[in-house]
């Protein structure tokens, strides 16, 4: 069995019509110039095909390698796009759920808003019935029952000068306007009513409630400075009056809005002390102990 013969690679085809060129130049029977020169040149051409060759083998091998990189940097590219979408997704997802979580804090804001205008309204309608049942059980004062000064005996009489005549109902009508203006959550309005009542009468009977629900008013103007003077002064002038607890227990709150914890214990603890059996001292004893 022969041997497969291997066929000769471009460099050694090269040489070996190089050397077969020059073994028939240099023979010893030539031929004529011009076939010799026509031999020689078709031997030089077979050569300089074979060296070609190899340099487009290499170019070939180059682009394999060209295209194998840019197929590599085409996936490589198509997944960083990939990838960045998907964070644009996400992000996205992101932002819409903190929209939502905006809107839902939102309606919260709104309904917790509404349910402390409520809630206020509540509790002004409560301070004013109450100040009616409070009001029927204060004794009223009765017209013409002041003493007479005696006359003595040969003497004219001597008149005692007069005081300005005080119109109870127009008192009654002047403290229920301010009332309603209170009631109606006008609250400016009737703060300045109020304090315009308590001037006009310093010694009606109405002028405790006065100076209480012109405290009230200013508490719910968020003015809790103003609110302690009105409320201290019936806490001081009337202690006896119905109105005395309520009063130093819109001190204390007022205090606590101040972030004044100190002075609030301190009227809190006086409230229990002075007025033990009322409501306002119950509600007292409730905050200390939180």
């Amino acid at each position: 069995m022969k041997a497969a013969v291997k066929p000769p690679g471009p460099k050694t085809a090269a040489v070996t019509c190089c050397t077969v060129a020059s073994s028939r130049v240099s023979g010893p029977s030539l031929p004529s110039r011009s076939a010799r020169v026509a031999r020689l040149l078709a031997l030089l051409g077979l050569c300089a095909a074979a060296l070609v060759i190899r340099p487009a083998q290499a170019g070939l091998f180059d682009d394999d390698e060209a295209r194998r990189q840019i197929k590599d940097l085409a996936i490589k590219t198509n997944e960083r796009l990939d990838s960045f979408a998907k964070g644009q997704i996400e992000l996205a997802n992101q932002i819409q759920a903190l929209r939502d979580e905006n809107a839902r804090l939102r309606g919260q804001v709104e309904t917790l808003s509404f349910e402390l205008d409520a809630a206020r309204k509540r509790q002004q309608d409560f301070y004013v019935d109450l100040d009616g049942r409070l009001r029927k059980l204060e004794p009223q004062p009765a017209a013409g029952n002041e003493p007479k000064q005696p006359a003595d005996e040969g003497r004219a009489p001597v008149e005692a000068p007069k005081k300005a005549a005080s119109d109870p109902a127009a008192e009654a009508r002047e403290y229920e306007a301010a009332l309603n203006l209170f009631r109606a959550n006008k609250l400016k309005e009737a703060a300045a009513a109020f304090d315009a009542f308590a001037r006009a009468h310093p010694d009606s009977s109405l002028t405790p409630n006065a100076f209480y629900w012109l405290g009230n008013a200013q508490y719910s103007l968020r003015d809790c400075k103003k609110a302690i003077d009105a409320h201290r002064v019936v806490a001081s002038k009337w202690p006896a009056n119905s109105r005395a607890p309520e009063a130093l227990l819109g001190i204390a709150t007022c205090q606590q809005e101040l972030a004044d914890a100190k002075g609030a214990k301190a009227t809190l603890e006086a409230v229990v002390a002075r007025y033990p059996d009322s409501a306002a001292a119950t509600t007292a004893r409730q905050r200390l102990k939180k």
